[in-house]
C-alpha cells in the first residue's frame, strides 16, 4: 500500500513561525474581535441548522477578497447627508465625502521592515503600532458649510480628502 512520506519539521516549523508572525501583528483588542466574531459565525451556522463547520468561507470568497485587498490607494467618494457624518449636526443637506482606501504595499520602507523586525524579535511588546504604511489623506478640500435643521450655519474644516498617499 501506498505510504505518505512523514512531513518536513522544517515546513512544519516556517508555517508556525508566519501564523506567530501575524499573531503578533494584531493588537489584544482586534484578536479579541477576530475570536468573538469568529464564534459568533459560528453560532449563527449551528443555529440554521448547519452542520459543517462554517468558520472560513468558500474558497471562491476568499480569492476575491484576497484581490480586494490590494487595491492601490487612491481617493473614492460618497455622497452622504451631514447628519450620517457622525459630528452631531442634524442637517438633511448632503455633502461629497471624498475619503482614502487601499492598501500600501509598494511603500513599506526600510523603517517598516525594521520595525515589523523588532516586533518579531520582541524589543517592542504592547504598543499599538503598525508595522506597514497606512492610505491616508495628504491634503483636504475646502471648508464645508451647511445649515442645521434648526437654521443654524456652520463650518466644518478637514472634512473631505482631495489627495490620497501611502503615510
Amino acid at each position: 500500500a501506498p505510504r505518505r512520506s512523514p512531513r518536513a519539521l522544517q515546513r512544519h516549523g516556517s508555517l508556525l513561525a508566519q501564523y506567530s508572525a501575524l499573531l503578533e501583528s494584531y493588537t489584544e483588542g482586534e484578536l479579541r474581535q477576530l475570536i468573538s466574531a469568529l464564534v459568533e459565525r459560528y453560532r449563527q451556522a449551528m443555529n440554521s441548522g448547519g452542520h459543517e463547520l462554517p468558520l472560513f468561507p468558500r474558497a471562491g470568497s476568499r480569492r476575491k477578497r484576497a484581490r480586494a485587498r490590494h487595491k492601490p490607494c487612491e481617493l473614492r467618494e460618497l455622497e452622504v447627508s451631514v447628519s450620517e457624518l457622525g459630528l452631531g449636526y442634524e442637517s438633511d443637506e448632503t455633502v461629497l465625502f471624498r475619503y482614502c482606501s487601499g492598501t500600501c504595499e509598494a511603500a513599506v520602507r526600510s523603517y517598516d521592515l525594521s520595525l515589523k523586525s523588532m516586533r518579531s524579535r520582541r524589543k517592542i511588546r504592547k504598543e499599538k503600532i503598525r508595522a506597514r504604511p497606512c492610505c491616508r489623506p495628504l491634503a483636504y478640500d475646502d471648508d464645508v458649510s451647511f445649515l442645521d435643521a434648526y437654521n443654524r450655519y456652520y463650518t466644518v474644516n478637514e472634512l473631505s480628502a482631495k489627495e490620497c498617499g501611502c503615510v
